[in-house]
């Protein structure tokens, strides 16, 4: 940005100062946490081999009952100590009743859960997720039709 031309303009909250700069690290060590400034939060598995997805969660022992396996391939999960963005919405898929949040500047993927983010799973995955299928969303064709027999 060309500072030039917008030298009266107010500074950007995360621009000003607040501490002298030999201070600033020791009072404010996760300065800007939380905020979204950067890119988005980080989808894969810890040990950073692959993005880890719903389908990991699945093959962990979760069950998602109508949802196939290339569907789950589609959903990411933050890799744990990740922070979750800022007003930003997900559900916890490990959770046994699975309802969508909005995180907070403080939040982050803490160990044993496994949070997805809705901006990033196709909106007929995540309300079959989130078990709130709209009309026309319901089971496809692993539907059991009334005449099948079981």
């Amino acid at each position: 940005m060309n500072r030039d031309r917008n030298h009266d303009r107010t500074p950007l909250q995360q621009e000003r100062t607040r501490h002298p700069d030999d201070w600033q690290r020791d009072l404010n060590p996760n300065h800007l946490a939380g905020q979204n400034i950067n890119g988005v939060s980080e989808v894969g598995g810890a040990d950073g081999g692959g993005a880890r997805t719903a389908f990991h969660v699945r093959r962990a022992g979760v069950e998602f009952a109508d949802i196939d396996d290339a569907e789950l391939k589609q959903v990411p999960v933050l890799a744990e100590g990740t922070r979750l963005q800022q007003g930003a919405t997900y559900v916890d898929l490990s959770a046994p009743q699975r309802v969508e949040f909005t995180a907070t500047g403080n939040m982050s993927a803490e160990p044993g859960h496994a949070y997805a983010p809705k901006d990033r799973v196709p909106y007929e995955i995540w309300n079959r997720l989130i078990d709130e299928r709209k009309p026309g969303q319901e089971r496809s064709s692993s539907q059991h039709h009334p005449d099948a027999r079981s």
